[in-house]
């Protein structure tokens, strides 16, 4: 099961798996930026019962 991510950009709005993104902490937080438009998306770390990493995107990040 792959998660996917979608470009919270109102103009972009295109999905990505995580296959497609790098995440990482830029100082505000856990974020990818969008392959496409560039926007801050912002994602939470989890782990599962297994112990594998997963992410999950914030919904209003960036939007305030």
């Amino acid at each position: 099961m792959s998660t996917q991510f979608v470009c919270r950009n109102q103009s972009c709005g295109q999905p990505w798996e995580l296959s497609d993104v790098v995440i990482k902490n830029e100082g505000q937080g856990l974020l990818f930026r969008c392959p496409l438009c560039g926007a801050r998306n912002y994602v939470e770390r989890f782990e599962d019962d297994e112990g594998n990493v997963l992410y999950e995107q914030i919904e209003g990040r960036p939007l305030q």
